[in-house]
């Protein structure tokens, strides 16, 4: 892979990463409830995810999915129900007090209840590779920056590693950022306002993914 092309897919990640989307609001989320620690196992699963979808769409998996009506409409639809399941399950999130008080002023703070290691991860990994845009995107970019005179598997190989790189980097600082308003939003109400705000995204986002087409063979 030449040294322009690899730069030129760098800055197509960055991009990438940076826009919005399921995975940006799920590190926000978590960031704000968990920190930035607890929140790296979700971001690790996310970047095991973001894997999978790019060795599918590399691989030609991608491109069988957009040629199938049915394959896809499956993949849309599970890829729907996952993240309209996740938003609801974040929407009515508990929130509990912590048994341990502010030293300062002896308030108890206030957290949500954390899902265990395994299940954050899950949520991660499931939350990127359960999602049909992804693959279209993939699909649709991927073959501008693998030469086909060129070893395939090391192309990407280079890429996914960029890939991934770039996006642990920045849902690290998605929840970084969200993590340090955590202070300001250390009430039950604000915690719970929080839970709804994050949920009902996730939910439009998962309703908004049903309406995602098919490429036009």
């Amino acid at each position: 892979m030449d040294a322009q092309v690899w730069w030129a897919f760098f800055a197509a990640s960055w991009i990438i990463s940076l826009s919005p989307g399921s995975a940006a609001v799920l590190s926000l989320g978590h960031g704000l409830a968990y920190g930035v620690r607890k929140t790296s196992v979700t971001i690790v699963g996310m970047g095991l995810g973001l894997s999978l979808v790019l060795l599918v769409a590399g691989a030609g998996v991608g491109a069988l999915l957009l040629a199938s009506s049915l394959a896809f409409t499956i993949v849309k639809v599970l890829g729907a129900a996952y993240l309209i399941w996740l938003g609801w399950k974040q929407w009515r999130s508990p929130v509990m007090l912590d048994v341990l008080t502010d030293e300062a002023t002896q308030v108890p703070s206030v957290k949500s209840k954390l899902p265990g290691a395994r299940e954050r991860f899950a949520t991660g990994f499931l939350t990127n590779a359960t999602n049909p845009k992804g693959i279209v995107f993939m699909v649709a970019v991927l073959p501008q920056f693998i030469d086909p005179h060129r070893p395939l598997w090391l192309q990407l190989a280079l890429l996914l590693v960029t890939s991934v790189a770039i996006e642990m980097v920045v849902m690290h600082g998605y929840a970084f950022l969200a993590s340090r308003a955590q202070r300001w939003l250390s009430s039950a109400r604000a915690r719970r306002t929080q839970n709804r705000v994050f949920g009902g995204v996730l939910m439009a986002m998962g309703g908004a993914l049903l309406m995602v087409k098919r490429a036009a063979g």
